[in-house]
């Protein structure tokens, strides 16, 4: 019972038999069907609609456009608000714009009685616009003279922050005699979420109110956005999650529920459903934020990293959503993964273009970070000969780094231990030495990548989570979390650690998956790798408490004595509650008493006293005392900690195709202690399998001309299938962390992270090619080998003649 032991999920069952209910499975009847209208440019303006003939569309309930819906601009990222002006999100979008920023801008809406109609409408509607060039590259969008997208932003640059580690410049310690350096660019891909269940949300008019059910990671801070959407009072708004069907990052935006909101009100109040497409999902949400680097690099023959400096580009698209906090986020990785002896320089710009927005995806920034950070150890090493293990070993964070910027520390520290634990499994340097000297068209390498990331935003932005705990009357416990749970087993694991600390066991805790918030208690949701942290902390907090007046009603029903616990001569006799002297209510004689297995037992003695059903049944209907015991706090989290780990992958590289096929991959991860080995052991392996399409398959592919996405469908966009996807390998260091509810530290986004940059690695170890940009595609490999003149150009030629069959 309780935490470290691997329990079957507690959805488990719902969700193999069909029988959990998502949004979609809840929707009444007789629902309008909303779609939306999305702009055929991705630069400039709308000036006028013809609605004549859509309107003639048997169905057709009410058009609405950009012209018509209220003048307030609002944010969309699903970060706590804050009281200060200058740390709120950024208000650049309204319901439907008039100013087209991307290709699929929301510009109307069409509520019909069906899917059918909405469509045929929608498709008969006109547009008149007036366009503007298309600019998909950040720096060109900085240029004088490029076209501003937002006008409160000059040059199209959201944010812009710098610092210098050290003293002097990179380019005066670069001076140094016999210095290797390097200079280089390095590029990163935008990629879409792909979780199974598109964005999905219907809502409608109660007694005034609008009621929203919706698939999203953010139940509470949907609620507050769409109040500041439609400019109307929170209370006036109630949000409602049931199951959901992932979401990574994606639903921690409030995406359509909004507009969803404001298209109900439109209709009298009626129900109106709106739900994307799978085409609309990839083009018209949101995306892991493409990135270039320029970077430079300064190394002594001995391997001691002596300098750095960076400079990077963060491609935002139309809106701002989570904005700069991505490139900073990504800036925080290469500063705190490795320490420079003499200066680290460092630039970061996000920029407005007219891609696809950028928003938050696992990982939040440090998977593009940590693909620059690891392609430049490897660089480096390779600069002057040094096995890139070893150059990690000497240059890698230390045990009790704290960030000078941030004040978050290793509370505990594990990253070189699982650096050994992975050397030992992948047989690092029997294959480093195998693979040296290759020839032929098939050739083997092998890589690694490591990394650290932080539990929630503490400090940078508020971490608070509340929990409710309520005793039923057969003594079983209804838990309730605002923490939600989107496929990750957060449920799970909050019940494991309610039995941990009451001794409730889980089969008597009932924890409500369906978070609403008129009744829920306020979390802000599934982010940031926090909820089994920080959320944690609030079931430890109410655990306690609840467990207190548990058994102070216990000591009341028993008639303990008054005092405190037994001394430690009674302690040692064995002395129990059965030999106490005077009876009295209100004492501390709690004290004395545990709970285990659902009875109340003598804490010394360990003799059952009182079985829980017993005790909620007198507590609910006793005449003398009727209580109804409940528990209730809010965790303000003000700690963090750093998880770390590493990736080791071996590779096979057929060049004269340029497919890679992986060998053999491991990820071990540092993250304190696990509440749940199997359920952590899942996390790690769909953390994997993402960071494999990351590195050699998946990019959204956008016109250059038009600004049009080209491959918004599954079939064009390459995620990785069961046939991809190799056997997956797992290992933990478990330490306690010190500053976690149960020792426990970030493990939900880490597991993507190395991937990529592993998988680069062992490719460069194979053939000695460095790729600094992803994916790590066929005719990519294929035109760079041909290049090098390791292959001909003809395919299949290798350089000398010999022919690959």
């Amino acid at each position: 019972m309780g935490v470290g032991s691997s329990k079957n999920r507690v959805d488990a069952w719902e969700k193999v038999t069909g029988q959990a209910k998502y949004t979609a499975d809840l929707m009444p009847q007789n629902l309008y069907t909303a779609k939306v209208v999305h702009s055929t440019i991705a630069n400039g303006w709308v000036k006028s609609f013809d609605l004549e003939e859509a309107l003639k569309v048997p169905g057709v309930v009410k058009i609405v456009t950009c012209f018509d819906v209220p003048d307030i601009q609002f944010p969309t990222p699903g970060h706590p608000w804050s009281v200060e002006k200058a740390h709120q999100d950024i208000k650049d979008r309204k319901l439907l714009n008039r100013r087209v920023r991307m290709y699929g801008d929301d510009i109307a809406a069409v509520i019909a009685e069906d899917d059918i109609a909405a469509r045929r409408a929608a498709d008969k509607i006109k547009v008149e616009y007036e366009e503007y060039p298309v600019i998909l590259d950040p720096e060109a969008s900085m240029k004088e003279g490029a076209p501003l997208l937002h006008e409160e932003k000059p040059g199209n640059v959201i944010a812009h922050t710098s610092f210098v580690l050290g003293d002097g410049s990179f380019e005066e310690a670069a001076c140094e005699e016999g210095l290797a350096v390097i200079e280089k660019e390095y590029r990163t891909q935008p990629v879409q979420h792909c979780h199974i269940e598109v964005p999905v949300s219907y809502a409608y008019m109660e007694k005034g109110r609008i009621i929203i059910v919706t698939s999203t990671q953010i139940p509470h801070i949907v609620r507050r956005v769409v109040s500041q959407a439609l400019g109307i009072p929170i209370g006036q708004i109630r949000v409602i999650k049931p199951y959901i069907g992932g979401g990574f990052g994606n639903k921690q935006d409030v995406l359509y529920e909004p507009l969803n909101a404001f298209l109900c009100t439109q209709a009298g109040g009626h129900g109106v459903r709106l739900e994307l497409s799978r085409e609309e999902t990839l083009g018209c949400t949101r995306v892991r934020h493409a990135f270039t680097w320029k970077i430079k690099g300064a190394v002594r023959e001995d391997g001691t990293l002596v300098a750095r400096k960076y400079e990077a580009y963060s491609n935002q698209g139309a809106y701002a959503s989570h904005a700069h906090a991505i490139a900073a986020n990504a800036a925080n990785i290469f500063k705190q993964l490795y320490q420079d002896e003499k200066v680290l320089e460092s630039d970061s710009y996000t920029v407005y273009t007219n891609l696809m927005t950028g928003g938050a995806m696992r990982g939040y920034g440090i998977p593009q970070g940590d693909f620059v950070t690891e392609c430049v150890a490897d660089d480096l090493a390779r600069a002057v000969g040094m096995d890139p293990l070893e150059f990690r070993l000497k240059n890698c964070v230390k045990e009790g780094y704290k960030d000078p910027h941030l004040g978050i520390a290793f509370h505990s520290y594990g990253l070189k231990a699982c650096i050994e634990k992975g050397r030992e499994y992948i047989r690092w340097e029997e294959k480093r030495k195998a693979y040296e000297n290759q020839s032929g068209p098939v050739r083997r390498g092998v890589g690694m990548a490591i990394f650290n990331y932080k539990t929630g935003v503490y400090p940078i932005s508020l971490e608070t989570s509340s929990c409710r705990m309520v005793l039923n009357q057969d003594g079983s416990m209804q838990l309730f979390m605002g923490a939600t749970e989107i496929g990750q087993g957060a449920d799970t694991v909050f019940t494991q650690m309610a039995a941990e600390i009451t001794g409730i066991t889980e089969d008597r805790i009932h924890i409500e998956t369906v978070q609403d918030t008129d009744t829920t208690p306020f979390d802000t949701g599934a982010y940031a790798s926090r909820q089994t942290y920080v959320s944690g902390k609030a079931v430890k907090k109410t655990g306690e408490l609840f467990k207190q007046r548990i058994l102070e009603y216990a000591a009341f029903k028993l008639k303990l004595p008054c005092g405190d616990m037994p001394s430690e001569e009674e302690e040692d006799a064995g002395a129990g509650v059965s030999e106490a002297a005077e009876p009295c209510a209100e004492s501390s004689a709690w004290k004395r008493l545990d709970i285990k297995e659902n009875q109340v037992i003598d804490k010394v003695s360990g003799e059952v006293l009182l079985s829980l059903a017993a005790l909620a049944e007198e507590a609910l209907y006793s005449l003398e005392k009727s209580v109804h015991i409940t528990a209730e706090t809010t965790s303000h989290c003000k700690e963090n900690s750093f998880a770390s780990g590493v990736c080791f992958a071996e590779v096979e590289v057929d060049m004269p195709v340029g497919k890679i096929r992986i060998l053999d991959i491991i990820n071990v991860h540092d993250s304190g202690k696990l509440i749940n080995p199997s359920l952590a052991k899942a996390q790690v392996h769909g953390g994997m399998s993402m960071g494999i399409g990351y590195a050699l398959s998946e990019e959204l592919l956008v016109d250059e001309k038009t600004g049009r996405p080209l491959n918004a469908n599954l079939l064009d966009y390459k995620i990785p299938t069961a046939m991809d996807t190799p056997d997956l390998h797992t290992d933990f260091v478990e330490m306690d962390d010190p500053t976690g509810p149960f020792g426990n530290k970030a493990l939900g986004e880490p597991p993507t992270i190395p991937v990529a940059p592993a998988i680069r690695n062992a490719v460069l170890h194979a053939t000695g090619i460095a790729f600094d940009s992803l994916p790590l595609s066929p005719q990519k490999l294929v035109e760079r080998f041909m290049k090098e003149g390791m292959i001909g150009a003809k395919s299949g030629k290798l350089k000398g003649g010999e022919t690959h069959v």
